[in-house]
């Protein structure tokens, strides 16, 4: 029960012996002086109990207002005095803690909007998920590395997206981090972790690309060793073959030493054979600068295509090219890029065997498509194909794709080579 009812029973009571004594002083008249002086400290008792509920009750309604003020979230009103010592203490206590509590939320207000801003610009990915698992934000930074629209992503869980880093994410188990190469050549350290809000973990992926410093770590390693082997085997194979050479010439005066002759020389062919295959190596860290001009993409494809018509016959292969007339020119190096789609349409034709098809696309504003219907590439093998070296055939060298990678990049591109669920394998290629 309020004071206030409290308050009005006492008044009541009050009032009732007010009237009890004002019966008895009307049936008993001999005496009217204790009727007086009950009536006057009836009266005098009302009097104090209205002060004393002014000094008790309206200070705690307006304490009660406070909390209102509290509960609305309504920080920036304050509560006025009353006029009473201790009433306007906890008035004062009320009004600093409201200020606090107002800088307290400003200061939060403003850090969230920071950490916004800086998730926003983060060079890192980050993907925050719901209680549930499902997408709530990312920023572009993880949308770019992802490949797809943000209306893709949201309200999704990470295992239904359709990307292969998305994939990769999805496989991480919680406070787990682990370095993946996909198969566009970019290497990625992706953790899988969560934050404390209100009291529940939120989960969320932090992505960090590496491509850049793992491709300059391993560019330096293989141009060491590759100068070194070379110095040594070409140094080598150049005193041998002049050894042979001398020693083929002595012996071809004589008789009988024709056999040993074609010996020697086959030996001297070998020492050229190996020396141009160490040469070759060489030649991937050669690599010029592309001297970027405005070209048109749909002519150095059909050129590509025209010179490489004559290998896939060759191998019964249909090669179509379908050209969007909206694509207009890009900056490229024509020499180089044209090496570069060679490569691509070689790897084809040599995946693909006997028997099979090439569909060349160029799609609006810049994009290439290179897709065949060869047996495809295995996941496994697909985590390694831009590696130094790396070659799925019997008796390659691994250096095709390390040059399209490093021409491609130099070039500013974005490019993928993945088998999809249609049987198609695609290597596309995007320009900036």
């Amino acid at each position: 029960m309020r004071i206030k009812s409290f308050f009005i029973i006492l008044a009541l009571i009050l009032l009732a012996l007010s009237g009890a004594l004002a019966y008895w002083a009307t049936h008993l008249p001999d005496s009217r002086l204790p009727y007086y002086i009950m009536e006057g400290t009836i009266a005098f008792i009302l009097i104090y109990l209205i002060v004393f509920y002014n000094k008790i009750v309206k200070p705690m309604h307006t304490i009660g207002n406070g909390m209102e003020l509290l509960r609305e979230q309504d920080f920036s009103s304050r509560l006025s005095p009353v006029g009473q010592h201790e009433a306007d203490r906890i008035v004062n206590i009320f009004n600093r803690m409201m200020d606090q509590l107002k800088n307290e939320r400003l200061r939060l207000r403003e850090q969230n909007h920071f950490l916004d801003l800086l998730i926003q610009a983060s060079p890192m990915g980050v993907i925050i998920t719901d209680l549930d698992g499902n997408i709530s934000q990312a920023n572009p930074m993880a949308i770019k590395m992802l490949g797809i629209h943000l209306e893709s992503l949201l309200n999704k869980p990470i295992e239904k997206i359709d990307s292969p880093l998305a994939t990769e994410l999805a496989a991480l188990s919680k406070e787990e981090t682990r370095v993946v190469r996909l198969n566009d050549a970019n290497i990625y350290r992706c953790t899988f972790t969560f934050f404390i809000d209100r009291g529940f973990q939120h989960p969320f992926y932090l992505i960090e690309r590496m491509t850049d410093e793992v491709i300059r770590a391993e560019k330096k390693a293989y141009e060491k060793v590759i100068r070194m082997i070379a110095h040594e085997v070409n140094n080598t194979t150049a005193g041998i073959t002049s050894t042979l050479d001398t020693v083929e010439q002595a012996l071809a005066t004589e008789k009988d030493m024709e056999e040993i002759c074609d010996v020697m020389h086959i030996c001297t062919e070998r020492c050229f054979s190996m020396s141009k295959f160490i040469t070759r190596f060489a030649d991937v860290v050669k690599i010029p600068e592309p001297l970027l001009s405005r070209n048109s993409l749909n002519e150095t494809a059909t050129t590509c295509v025209r010179f490489m018509e004559g290998l896939c016959n060759d191998h019964h292969i249909q090669l179509t090219l379908q050209c969007a007339p909206d694509v207009g020119d890009v900056n490229l190096d024509t020499s180089l890029f044209e090496q570069v789609l060679v490569n691509i349409i070689k790897n084809a034709v040599e995946s693909i065997g006997q028997d099979g098809e090439i569909r060349i696309t160029t799609t609006a504003p810049a994009s290439l498509e290179v897709a065949d219907n060869g047996p495809g590439i295995s996941k496994e093998t697909e985590e390694k194909l831009f590696s130094p070296f790396f070659s799925t055939k019997p008796h390659g060298q691994g250096i095709g794709l390390i040059f399209i990678r490093e021409v491609l990049n130099r070039h500013g591109c974005t490019f993928s080579l993945r088998t999809y669920n249609d049987g198609w394998t695609r290597f596309r290629i995007s320009f900036p």
